[in-house]
C-alpha cells in the first residue's frame, strides 16, 4: 500500500477501522500514462474504478459531424462519472477519455469495488457522493452548451475561472462552448475590439468584465 500517496490525495481513506476499504487500498495500482494517450474509448470495457492523483484527462464524444464535444474534465481528488456509471450499470464506455497532460491514478480492479460497495458504508458514500457531484456538473455543463448564444456561452467560460488572465488556446474555448475555433476567434477579436478583451498567443486578459457579464444576462452592449 502507497500509505503516502493515499495521505496526500485521498487523507479521508487512512486510518479507518474498515477491514474491507483497507483491502481495496491495499489493492489499488499506481498508474501513469503520458500526455496524449487514451484512457478510455466508447465500446471499451470498464475494468477499474479510477481515483486521480495528478494531471488532467478530458472525457467527450465526437458529434454525428466529427465535432469534438466536451463532456468534462477529471482532476487531481476526481473520480470518473462516466467510469463510475458503467462500473455501476455493468455497461461499456459510450465516450472517450483522453490523457491532456501526463497523469498518474489509482486503479482499483472492478470486483474488489464491487465487494467494497457492498460491505463499506465509507465507501459507498464517497463513491454516490462524488458521482452526485460530477453528474451535476456534467448536467450544468449539457444546459450550458444547450441553451444561451455562443456569445453568452463564450462569456460564461471566461468569467469562470474568475481570474483575468486565461491561459487557453482559441480551440480549446471553442471545446468548452461546443463550437468550432473559427467561430470562437471571430467572437474573440469582436469581443477585443469592444474593449472588454485583450487577446495574445495561448493567453486572454479580461479588460472590462461586467461587460461580460452583461452579455451573460442577455443585455445588449456595444
Amino acid at each position: 500500500m502507497n500509505l503516502a500517496t493515499w495521505k496526500q490525495h485521498f487523507p479521508e481513506f487512512v486510518g479507518r477501522d474498515d477491514k474491507v476499504l483497507n483491502q481495496l487500498m491495499e489493492s489499488a495500482v499506481l498508474v501513469k500514462l503520458p500526455a496524449g494517450q487514451q484512457v478510455f474509448y466508447p465500446g471499451k470495457i470498464c475494468e477499474n474504478y479510477l481515483l486521480m492523483l495528478a494531471g488532467r484527462v478530458k472525457a467527450q464524444i465526437i458529434s454525428a459531424d466529427g465535432r469534438e464535444v466536451l463532456l468534462y474534465y477529471v482532476h487531481a481528488g476526481d473520480s470518473c462519472v462516466l467510469t463510475t456509471s458503467c462500473l455501476l450499470g455493468d455497461n461499456h464506455y459510450p465516450a472517450e477519455g483522453y490523457a491532456e497532460t501526463d497523469i498518474s491514478a489509482f486503479a482499483i480492479p472492478a470486483h474488489v469495488f464491487h465487494r467494497c460497495l457492498e460491505q463499506s458504508v465509507f465507501f459507498r458514500e464517497f463513491v454516490f457522493r462524488n458521482f452526485s457531484k460530477r453528474l451535476t456538473d456534467v448536467i450544468k455543463r449539457m444546459e450550458a452548451l444547450s441553451f444561451g448564444t455562443v456569445d453568452q456561452k463564450l462569456a460564461k467560460v471566461l468569467l469562470a475561472d474568475q481570474t483575468k488572465t486565461i491561459n487557453k488556446t482559441h480551440h480549446e474555448l471553442a471545446l468548452e462552448v461546443g463550437s468550432v475555433r473559427e467561430v470562437v476567434s471571430r467572437h474573440l477579436k469582436r469581443f477585443e475590439h469592444c474593449g472588454w478583451l485583450n487577446l495574445s498567443r495561448g493567453c486572454i486578459e479580461v479588460i472590462d468584465a461586467d461587460a461580460l457579464y452583461k452579455i451573460i444576462a442577455g443585455a445588449e452592449i456595444g
